[in-house]
C-alpha cells in the first residue's frame, strides 16, 4: 500500500541553523533516499506501521512534522 509523507517545517529554523548542522541535515536526506522532490515522498510499504517507521527516520522529523496519509488507488 502506498503512503504519502508530507513534510512541514519552519523555514526560519533552517535559516538560523549553523552551517555544520545544515550540512548534517543535507547528508541525512541524501542517505534517506536517492531521489527527492522537496515537499513529500510517496512510499510503497506493507502497512501503516512501516509508513510510520519511515516517517520517523525522515530527516525533517528532527525539526518539523511529517504527516502520513494513505493513498487510495482508484
Amino acid at each position: 500500500m502506498q503512503y504519502l509523507l508530507a513534510i512541514y517545517s519552519e523555514e526560519k529554523a533552517a535559516e538560523s541553523m549553523p552551517r555544520e548542522q545544515m550540512t548534517e541535515v543535507v547528508n541525512a536526506y541524501m542517505g534517506y533516499t536517492k531521489e527527492q522532490l522537496g515537499g513529500y515522498y510517496l512510499i510503497d510499504v506493507s502497512d501503516l506501521d512501516a509508513a510510520l517507521s519511515w516517517a520517523a527516520r525522515c530527516p525533517a522529523a528532527r525539526y518539523g512534522t511529517v504527516e502520513v496519509r494513505p493513498i487510495w488507488v482508484m
